[in-house]
């Protein structure tokens, strides 16, 4: 199973699916990793991507997802349909996870984030780019990251 910790910037993402990945003993990706370099530098200058800024990164997702032989967990925004689509690959197994926040909760969490490309000029795009998902496991980001990480588990553990 190929869980993706889904949701805009500051939802806890990179958390959430670390533990997660600790937790069922299994690699964890950020797909903050795979954007080039022009595009964390167009995130710094608090520029939002385009649709074709974005296109050759889910390329490089769905082909990470591709090669996966076992579970592993993906945290990436997945912020529109169409790229949750390519993101599912056939074959495999994938199960989206998002991490919905209040403005304003994410707005604070992103002004107490430090060294990250991702600043919080950049929310308002995140959230207007948004198409939330009819058919992922929604949790609030209220709960603490163990509390989603359980949840998670207790929805998806006899799967693993």
């Amino acid at each position: 199973m190929i869980f993706i910790i889904m949701g805009v910037s500051g939802s806890g993402k990179s958390t959430v699916g670390n533990l997660l990945a600790n937790k069922i003993k299994s690699p964890f990706y950020d797909a903050d990793d795979f954007h080039s370099r022009e595009n964390k530098e167009k995130m710094r200058q608090g520029i939002a991507l385009t649709d074709a800024d974005r296109a050759p990164w889910l390329k490089a997702l769905s082909s990470l997802i591709e090669e996966q032989d076992r579970n592993a967990i993906l945290a990436c925004s997945a912020l529109k349909k169409s790229y949750r689509d390519e993101l599912r690959v056939p074959g495999k197994k994938v199960v989206f996870i998002y991490l919905k926040g209040e403005e304003k909760l994410l707005e604070k969490r992103l002004s107490l984030r430090k060294g990250h490309y991702a600043g919080p000029s950049l929310l308002q795009s995140q959230l207007q780019t948004l198409q939330e998902p009819d058919d992922a496991f929604t949790i609030s980001i209220k709960d603490s990251p163990d509390k989603i990480v359980d949840k998670i588990l207790q929805k998806y553990g006899s799967n693993l």
